[in-house]
Parts: structure tokens; sequence; C-alpha cells
């Protein structure tokens, strides 16, 4: 299954099976395709969102009434996470957080389900995580709850990150911190999986703070419009504002590369992550000689026969450098290279706060307080 995303004549996209690849489905679900057929699978899709929106409300409704209960942890939990499907900026929002935490001198844990992981191995988020926050303990279990007792009980922590949390209400939080994309804020605005939406975006409610990331990547009067679409939701929230930055990319032994230095490089491009077209048309916007690009679904577990692939593609089309996202890279490294003479590197991001940063420090400080008292 071949597809190209929009803009970007240069990109091929894989898929896996029968699955509709990444950008196939995201070109399905934005209406990019008027065909017959496409419009009568955008109908099925609508039928199974209906069946889904319907699951998700009765279970909301059942933890708003307290029929569902939520278990208190030992320590304070606060939930990171996002109301669409992948690709919001989530883990480096974690990392920021965690390196906050440790400048306050707080034991913290980030509570994890690592998507796919298998025992005793750290997928690509957890392994992130791991690498960007040495200080603190990442507890892999797709049981929250368990995790929270063992990052207490066990390890020490006095403080629970909990990634990924917006939706696991069984443990419950006392801060929620919802990472918006404003490249695709409220996901075609349609649930799952007629659109990206894992829950309404009147779920905001639920939340104390949103950071808008990728802030940057969007003209002014739309960060308004989505300023005021959030606070129809929730007039008080706290609203941050932050971009997705490259300070250089890493490769194989520790060298690194300036984005000026990219810019003298042949470069093509593989990813397998949840918004693949920003973090492409990101390498456009800093003027990189992108030739081509690969493009695989979130969280694709790489063969040796898949970098034999990119490579293979590498040097028909004369690139002098194979760049990935650091997620890609955690999952590929280990497997052998194909080409010494061509450079292995991957793309460095953190977040940095434009506008509200000391809003979110100050709500963190205030909820681990506040909870410190309430158990006095």
């Amino acid at each position: 299954m071949d597809s190209r995303l929009r803009g970007n004549d240069k990109i091929r996209v894989n898929g896996e099976g029968l699955r509709l690849n990444q950008d196939s489905y995201r070109n399905l679900i934005a209406g990019q395709d008027n065909s017959f057929g496409k419009r009568m699978l955008r109908m099925l899709l609508g039928g199974a969102s209906v069946m889904y929106a319907g699951g998700i409300a009765i279970r909301n409704l059942c933890y708003d009434k307290g029929w569902l209960k939520s278990q208190v942890a030992k320590a304070p939990v606060i939930s990171v996470g996002n109301v669409t499907t992948g690709g919001t900026g989530k883990t480096p929002l974690v990392v920021w957080l965690c390196e906050m935490l440790r400048e306050s001198d707080r034991k913290c844990a980030v509570l994890t389900r690592g998507y796919k992981s298998e025992k005793g191995k750290l997928t690509d988020e957890p392994a992130i995580l791991a690498k960007s926050c040495p200080d603190a303990h990442i507890v892999v279990n797709s049981d929250r709850c368990q995790g929270a007792e063992k990052a207490v009980s066990q390890l020490g922590a006095n403080v629970l990150v909990m990634d990924d949390g917006f939706q696991h209400r069984r443990l419950k939080r006392d801060l929620d911190i919802v990472a918006v994309d404003a490249t695709c804020p409220f996901g075609y605005g349609r649930m799952l999986p007629a659109g990206l939406l894992r829950e309404p975006v009147k779920a905001l409610k639920r939340a104390q703070a949103v950071v808008i990331t990728r802030y940057d990547q969007v003209a002014d009067g739309g960060i308004e419009k989505l300023e005021e679409a959030i606070r129809e939701i929730s007039p008080d929230i706290t609203i941050a504002k932050a971009a997705h930055r490259h300070p250089y990319a890493k490769a194989m032994k520790g060298a690194t590369f300036t984005i000026e230095e990219l810019k003298e490089r042949s470069i093509f491009v593989f990813c397998g992550i949840g918004n693949p077209a920003a973090f492409i048309n990101r390498l456009d916007e800093y003027g990189l000689d992108v030739v081509g690009s690969r493009v695989y679904n979130d969280h694709h577990n790489y063969t040796e026969q898949d970098l034999t692939d990119i490579y293979e593609e590498a040097r028909y089309l004369e690139a002098d450098m194979v760049l990935s996202t650091q997620k890609d890279w955690v999952k590929t490294t280990l497997l052998s290279q194909k080409d010494d003479n061509i450079v292995f590197a991957y793309l460095a991001l953190e977040l940095e706060f434009l506008d509200g940063a000391d809003k979110i420090k100050s709500l963190v400080n205030k909820t681990i307080n506040q909870w410190t008292v309430d158990r006095l």
C-alpha cells in the first residue's frame, strides 16, 4: 500500500499487512479523497465511531457519578495526556516536567503503559524517558495503579507523573495537563475511528491546564481561534504555549550536527510516529535537502528488512545521511547498519515554552503542596 503526504512529493508511506498506514488513514478521515469508495469507507468508520463514542460516554458517566471508583495513590499524581490519538507532544512535556521536579528536589517516577511492550524490554517512549530523565524512575505497567504502588513503596517516589493518563481514570490524579497539537488540535472533530478524538473535546473540562504544542507551526489567527475554543469549553483553564525545537542531530558514537551542518547534507528521512507530516514539514521549514522519505505506522516495530529497504532507497537517491526521530532511533540502533558511507542520525527534540511556563510550574507546585497539607 503506497500513499503520499500532502504537499510533499518525495514521500513513500509503508503499511503493515491489511492495516491502513498512518498517513493513508489521516488522508482518509480528513476527506482529501472524495471518491465513492472512500466516502463509503468514511461512512463505515462513522458508524463505528458512534459505537465507540457511546462506550466512552457510558464509561465517563460511571466515573463522574462515582459508580466506578478511582484509586488514590500514596503520592500526588500529575497526569499528562491528550484528547486525540498520537503525536501531540506528550513525551517532551513529560521530560520537561521531570526536569522541573528534579530541580525542586522531588523524587519523581513516571508511570507509563509501554505501548506494545514486552516483558523486560523498554519500548520507544519509555526508552526515551529513561534516557532523557536519568533521575526519574520509569515504571512500565499497563495497570497504572500497580505501577503507582511500586513507584512509592519500592522506589521511594514522592511525585508521580502519569504519561498518557487523561483517559486512565482508574488512578485518581491531582492535576491533569493536556497536550493539544496546534496543527491538528481536535482530530478533525470526530471520534475514533472516523476522526482522531479519543473522547469528546468537552472532556477538557476535567483538565486544569492545556499546553498548546507546535504553537509556532500555525498562523496567529489559528492559535487565537484555538484558545477561544478551549476557553468556551473551560473558561478558567490554564493555557500555555510551546514549540518543538530541534537543536541538533545526533549520530552513532556521539557525533552531532547543527541545523546549519544538516543543510549541507542530502537526507533520507524515515519515521513511525503519530504526526509524521508535522515532523517532515519541520525539516522543510529548516531548509534541509530531503531527497526522500518513508513513513511507517506509529509505534512500528522495525525489522532488519525495513532497515535494508531504507538504506537501499537512500543509496538510490544518493543520500549521505539517514535521519529519523529519536523515537524511531531507539528501535533501530540495535539493528545492523547497512552502509558505513551513510550517516545514521536522529533529530533531537526539546520542548520550549513560549508562554505560560511559569503558570504550569506554579500549578504543579501548588498541587503538590496542597496534597501534602491535606494529609497532615
